[in-house]
């Protein structure tokens, strides 16, 4: 996926359409000079709608798509025939975007499965024709109901990624070379911070043709959950996984310290995000020996499961699949 086609965040306005007109008309016929009324009802308005495509990935389709308009309703004709109604527009979106109502910030639902749909907008419905309204005093009523009115206003879409697993560290923790590692996905690597600008997805494939899905979610700083460096544009994403993986590099001054700030970060985002299961996996075992780690493991004070790996080298990686197949799977 390339870099400039990863869209996650967009801002639409939906009309939905309003409904049709009722009709007053009357029944007029040869040798029936005073018919009553036979005038139908108006049709529906169409309806805004958003619905899951497992087959996307990105909000890309729609940034430059900014309006939603769906038509509307006809009027009722005579003879009690009741008006067409307007023709929706279904906006299709990938698992795991949440839609919102951009001047309230109500959450107006979410897509997480194939095919499932959410109305965004409703349709006004049609009025009734005078047909509806005869009584045994009122025999030739010569009114009708208007349609309703249609609903429009700007709704936010935003993609929260959907992985078992969600890659957390800080940038050049190794985690798009872990990626590239144990999947075919080739996010762009190289040694200076912020290589990853934004979230890429890797089918991990495990024993006996088992797999999963991994996400490699840009490095977080400190200060990240009030915006600083990425911010919060991507930590959403972390959200959607079932397991977070926390990749940080042998060569960090302080392990256990880092991995507390990542915690902090995470829970000043969202606290529910320290409920989720966690592994650590401390990178770039390659850059020291066998002594060094056995003093660094001595002062491992970590509240998850652990291991030492290499993605260059592939050391360890077999052991940190087994790891995380287990969490995902309460084994």
């Amino acid at each position: 996926m390339a870099e400039s086609n990863f869209i996650d965040y967009v801002k639409i306005f939906c009309r939905s359409g309003h409904g049709g007109a009722g009709s007053a008309h009357l029944r007029r016929e040869k040798f029936v000079p005073k018919g009553g009324p036979d005038g139908g009802d108006g049709g529906c308005g169409g309806d805004v709608i958003m619905q899951g495509n497992d087959q996307m990935w990105t909000l890309l389709h729609l940034k430059y798509n900014k309006h939603a308009l769906a038509s509307n309703g006809q009027p009722g004709g005579k003879q009690r025939s009741t008006g067409a109604n307007g023709t929706s527009v279904v906006l299709q979106v990938p698992l795991g975007t949440v839609a919102k109502d951009d001047e309230t910030g109500e959450v107006i639902g979410e897509i997480l499965r194939n095919g499932e749909q959410l109305v965004l907008k409703r349709g006004g419905r049609g009025g009734l024709g005078n047909w509806n309204f005869r009584t045994a005093t009122r025999q030739t009523p010569r009114f009708a109901q208007p349609g309703e009115e249609g609903q429009e206003g700007w709704v936010t879409l935003e993609l929260k990624l959907l992985a078992d697993v969600g890659l957390v560290g800080f940038p050049n923790a190794g985690k798009s070379t872990l990626l590239a590692s144990l999947s075919a996905a080739r996010p762009k690597v190289a040694d200076y911070p912020f290589t990853t600008l934004q979230p890429n997805l890797g089918i991990v494939h495990y024993r006996d043709d088992y797999s999963f899905v991994m996400a490699d979610i840009p490095g977080i700083i400190e200060g990240a959950h009030e915006g600083r460096g990425l911010g919060i544009q991507f930590l959403r994403h972390i959200e959607r996984n079932s397991i977070l993986l926390f990749l940080i590099p042998v060569t960090s001054g302080d392990i256990n310290a880092e991995y507390r700030t990542l915690l902090r970060e995470l829970e000043l985002y969202n606290p529910e995000l320290l409920e989720k299961k966690r592994v650590v996996a401390i990178t770039k075992l390659d850059l020291i020996d066998a002594e060094l780690k056995r003093e660094i493991e001595e002062t491992l004070d970590l509240d998850a499961p652990y291991g030492f790996i290499s993605a260059i080298k592939g050391d360890g990686l077999m052991p940190l699949r087994d790891e995380l197949w287990k969490a995902l799977h309460n084994s």
